[in-house]
């Protein structure tokens, strides 16, 4: 095949862009602290490809027959939790800009504003509710300005608007409602379909998984780097000598003599 279709079908497996990922990621940040400007984003960079490596050692316990199947139950459900997300970003960014626009109209702070509209909502489904900036009855007890000097060079909070605070109050009741018991359950509903259609198919999933685990393993040279160098060489020097089989039809042969052995071994 084209280089370009093998490119394409190495793509396609999802372990392998977290490969790229991690590999892209190790020469980026490596790049980036030999620089003295980049010294700490360097620092960074590196710390997460640390976790992309970690995450990528997950893939070696799919040859085991109980966490195998577990695998492919999670990477499933990431994809449900991304059709979760979508929704959840919808009421997030419709609740978080009415009521920024309610209590904090005149908000100077461009940074307070996406911090309001977009995270506070967020932290609102997990409980963290600051009812001192949203509930009228107890904003009198917040020491805050009006004053933009003050509010921007971070000496006190901006004073809360007590407009409409009923109309905050009952969007802050719609939207707990609709995230924690609509949402919430919805997605642990599709959850549960998942984990339902996986189990039922335990043993096929962790056939499959075993085999192009070992598939793979075993058509990668047997040294790790730097040492692989020495794999190349010996594989460049046999195919100038002889044209040598691939090592996946060398595994498919070997693979089917065992078969034949076992179909052919006396009944006892």
């Amino acid at each position: 095949m084209s280089i370009l279709k093998k490119f394409r079908l190495y793509v396609e497996d999802n372990w392998n862009k977290c490969d790229m990922v991690a590999i892209s990621l190790f020469v980026v940040g490596v790049s980036c602290r030999m620089v003295d400007g980049t010294y700490e984003a360097g620092r960074t960079v590196l710390a997460i490809d640390f976790m992309v490596f970690t995450l990528r050692l997950i893939h070696i316990f799919a040859i085991n027959k109980q966490l195998g199947p577990k695998i492919i139950i999670v990477e499933r459900m990431m994809k449900d939790v991304f059709f979760f997300l979508f929704f959840l970003t919808v009421w997030m960014i419709a609740y978080g800009v009415a009521t920024q626009a309610l209590l904090h109209p005149n908000d100077p702070r461009i940074d307070w504003v996406f911090r309001r509209a977009l995270y506070r909502p967020y932290l609102h489904i997990f409980g963290q509710i600051p009812l001192e900036e949203i509930d009228s009855a107890r904003m009198p007890d917040m020491n805050c300005t009006n004053d933009s000097e003050e509010i921007i060079l971070g000496l006190r909070p901006p004073c809360p608007n007590v407009y409409a605070n009923w109309l905050v109050i009952l969007l802050l009741v719609i939207f707990l409602l609709v995230t924690n018991v609509l949402l919430m359950n919805l997605l642990i509903a599709m959850f549960s379909y998942t984990f339902q259609v996986v189990q039922g198919n335990t043993d096929i999933f962790w056939k499959f998984q075993r085999y192009n685990l070992i598939v793979e393993y075993h058509s990668r040279p047997a040294l790790a780097p730097p040492f692989i160098i020495i794999s190349h060489l010996s594989q460049g020097l046999l195919s100038l000598i002889k044209r040598p089989e691939s090592k996946q039809e060398l595994l498919g042969i070997n693979l089917m003599h065992i078969f034949i052995k076992k179909l052919l071994r006396p009944s006892t």
